[in-house]
């Protein structure tokens, strides 16, 4: 695991977090595989190489292995550390370029749980999104995707300093919610033990699962 840093955060963010009325329920939603969920099981990258002449390979060699630890925990610019590594994969290639087409085919919402989460939201629970992303597509999913326009706030790697499943992003985000007890699904089985650690109530999500029957007493008194 890569070392991390404790993001601090601003006055105005502490106080806001100090005054914020106690929920006694909070859903928490991972990203990638949950709310959005590319429909072809190679992902955004599935064609890659046809529309932009860079190989998957040469992506993850050059680019993700060396650089995306660095990234993704906010050490590093995505921009910055792709722009040089395409110098060298492909330099026929803007960093512009290739983000925009990246942020743009992984950015399919899952419809069915969007609702069931709508649903969640019109009868008063809160809903926060918690994430491994860097800066630029966490802002992407909250702005451009209008994930904002559902859930309360976005927890993410890059501005915590820390990704899943290490036990202290779980905690940072305890910190910082107000609730008696945070509910959680995510797509993988070592973030969801590690919450489950963090005392969050967390379980494995799978497509088309019910909301209802994994946490029956998530609308109960």
């Amino acid at each position: 695991m890569a070392p991390w840093c404790r993001c601090e955060m601003p006055d105005d963010v502490e106080q806001t977090i100090r005054e914020r009325p106690m929920h006694t329920k909070v859903l928490m939603v991972d990203v990638d595989g949950v709310i959005v969920r590319h429909p072809h099981p190679e992902g955004w990258a599935a064609n890659l190489e046809r529309d932009l002449g860079l190989s998957k390979k040469a992506l993850q060699e050059g680019f993700f292995r060396r650089h995306w630890g660095d990234v993704v925990h906010g050490r590093a610019s995505l921009r910055d550390r792709l722009e040089a590594s395409l110098a060298v994969i492909a330099p026929h290639l803007s960093a512009e370029t290739l983000i925009s087409y990246w942020f743009a085919n992984d950015a399919f919402i899952d419809k069915d749980l969007y609702e069931q989460l709508s649903h969640l939201r019109s009868v008063g629970v809160e809903m926060h999104l918690a994430t491994v992303q860097e800066h630029e597509r966490a802002a992407y999913t909250w702005d451009v995707m209008a994930l904002k326009s559902l859930f309360s706030a976005i927890h993410y790697a890059a501005e915590i300093g820390i990704c899943k499943p290490h036990h202290e992003f779980y905690k940072e985000i305890s910190r910082r919610v107000s609730a008696e007890r945070i509910f959680f699904i995510d797509d993988s089985a070592p973030n969801v033990k590690a919450a489950r650690d963090c005392g969050w109530r967390a379980e494995l999500w799978e497509p088309g699962a019910s909301l209802a029957d994994l946490f029956p007493d998530l609308l109960s008194a």
